[in-house]
């Protein structure tokens, strides 16, 4: 297997990179690991120190590789492997994890190495449901940043990847695992606003794009082929990444797969709705009017669910209300109960919620909820143990979900109906249609 080793001298490594990617495009998928060599659901490997892989290492991949490199440094984990199709990326990130990290462009070398315990994933959105499938497929853990997925299909397959193979997977929607998203729900929970009737989230609109940038050849420090992975070809726009692609609904869904995969996800957790769906969705918005981003401007989408009855709804831009400190916060969302109301700022790594629910004193047989050690160990925890993390890829596709049927509904210009037992669209054969989306091979389900 052609391979560039965190051993050689710098000046070689774009080199080597290279010549590990062309080899890389003419094999097919890597060989089925079996399971027995690899740490498992309830069965630690024979070192019971876990040995980790890093799949896209830009931006929050980047601090996933700073996070796991620190628990390395502490005698906690190893970190074996980095993978980006950008080698300036891989250059960077090679210099912070280490000569022991080997570097790939092709992310199924990694999947390949029997060493490799489990990875974290953290490549653009159109990304996450093939590699994450393939990941539980070859026996790893999967760690991959939110939302789960862009397609109802791609969801269903990861549910089946992840329970066929029981690998733990845990989906970073990290505000589950706050302290105050714990405090809100147990507040929630135990009635403290009565029932919830209503959830309103907020968030600014999304940008539009000036456009004027012309397509070119890519720059030689990336691998256009593999960056596109599952979608259709297209000429090289440096409209497309990196972080931009949010922009676009095949690869990004806008700010509600973004932020709405935070948001929504701590709603469903506040509500302990994560078995849960809609029975209708309904979308209005507006899209933008030049350049190539697609995804909507403004938007509101109205979540109608039923036994037990209540709303959500995802307001772009909402109206956002201040914070305890008088200082504004761009998304959030407010609880509405019967007895009250109750604010969630954030819903990501930075959750906060009012002091009212931060405060309470639980009174003696209260209800309790699952409180996260924290976002990694929880996941950690789950590997160990084979518990369902809090995030599991289940619950993550659920909210993933409310994200693509918005998309679909704000598309098509129409209420859709959902059946979540099926997890189908129903009575209407256009937007069934749209539950998935051709991939290109070899980068497919």
């Amino acid at each position: 297997m052609n391979k560039s080793s965190g051993n050689m001298p710098r000046r070689s490594f774009l080199k080597t990179v290279g010549a590990a990617t062309a080899a890389g495009t003419v094999l097919g998928f890597p060989q089925v690991i079996p399971s027995g060599v690899l740490a498992a659901a309830g069965k630690p490997g024979a070192n019971s120190k876990l040995t980790f892989a890093h799949i896209g290492i830009g931006g929050m991949g980047g601090g996933h590789l700073g996070d796991m490199v620190g628990r390395m440094k502490r005698g906690e984990c190893n970190v074996a492997a980095l993978c980006d199709v950008d080698d300036q990326h891989l250059e960077r990130a090679s210099k912070v994890a280490g000569p022991q990290a080997d570097v790939y462009r092709d992310y199924r070398y990694v999947l390949e190495r029997k060493d490799i315990d489990a990875v974290i994933i953290a490549t653009p959105d159109h990304w996450h449901g093939v590699q994450t499938v393939h990941a539980a497929e070859c026996g790893k853990h999967v760690y991959v940043e939110k939302p789960a997925c862009c397609t109802i299909e791609e969801g269903k397959a990861m549910i089946a990847a992840g329970r066929k193979n029981k690998v733990a997977i845990q989906v970073g929607s990290q505000g589950r695992s706050t302290g105050d998203a714990y405090a809100a729900c147990r507040y929630v929970a135990n009635g403290m606003i009565g029932k919830v009737t209503r959830v309103d989230c907020w968030h600014y609109a999304s940008p539009g794009d000036g456009g004027g940038n012309p397509d070119s050849e890519p720059p030689p420090y990336l691998d256009w082929d593999l960056w596109l992975g599952p979608l259709r070809w297209r000429p090289y726009n440096s409209r497309y990444l990196h972080g931009v692609f949010r922009w676009f609904l095949e690869s990004g869904g806008g700010q509600i797969r973004d932020r709405g995969a935070h948001v929504m996800s701590v709603a469903k957790y506040v509500v302990q709705a994560d078995d849960a769906g809609p029975v209708t969705v309904a979308a209005t918005g507006t899209a933008p009017t030049k350049g190539l981003w697609d995804t909507a401007v403004d938007m509101q989408v109205i979540y109608t669910f039923k036994n037990p009855d209540w709303v959500l709804t995802w307001n772009q831009p909402g109206k956002p209300v201040p914070m305890e400190n008088g200082k504004m916060h761009g998304y959030g969302a407010v609880y509405h109960g019967g007895q009250g109301d109750l604010v969630i700022w954030g819903g990501d790594g930075g959750t906060n919620t009012e002091k009212k629910a931060r405060e309470w004193k639980a009174p003696a047989g209260a209800k309790e909820v699952y409180r996260s050690p924290g976002h990694k160990e929880d996941w950690f925890n789950g590997i160990r143990t084979g518990a369902k993390t809090i995030m599991n890829i289940e619950a993550a596709v659920g909210v993933a979900n409310l994200c693509i049927l918005g998309n679909l509904s704000f598309i098509l210009g129409r209420k859709l109906q959902w059946d979540q037992a099926k997890q189908e669209i129903v009575g209407d054969d256009e937007a069934r249609r749209m539950m998935s989306v051709p991939q290109r091979y070899p980068y497919c389900l």
